[in-house]
């Protein structure tokens, strides 16, 4: 079945910067896109960025264009957000999604994502 496991939260100074990396398995991890998403406490889940399946395209939430960059390495299996320029409103936990059928276009729903990492936790000091 297809797995999921985020890694690299953790604790960041604001300004400070940190780069999550999502491993996957259980099935052929090029022919899907792949999304992160994220829900600080007491709020909903929320998408923030998301590439297709080849990597030639992404697509961010506004609060992180600029800041945050989501790339892949079909080699390794692998999706990382590289996350710069740090605030206090980024920290929540952080999952990484993969969506049930395969498209060569990015994802934003939720709805549209049917397996989930543990998620990691990033928390930003002021």
């Amino acid at each position: 079945q297809v797995q999921l496991v985020e890694s690299g939260g953790g604790l960041v100074q604001a300004g400070g910067s940190l780069r999550l990396s999502c491993a996957a398995s259980g099935r052929t991890f090029s022919n899907y896109g792949m999304g992160w998403f994220r829900q600080a406490q007491g709020e909903e889940r929320e998408f923030v960025a998301a590439i297709n399946r080849s990597g030639s395209t992404t697509y961010y939430t506004d609060s992180v264009k600029g800041r945050f960059t989501i790339s892949r390495d079909n080699a390794k299996n692998t999706v990382y957000l590289q996350m710069n320029s740090l605030k206090p409103e980024d920290t929540a936990v952080y999952y990484c999604a993969q969506p049930r059928r395969s498209a060569n276009y990015v994802l934003t729903q939720i709805k549209e994502y049917d397996y989930w990492g543990q998620g990691t936790q990033v928390t930003v000091s002021s």
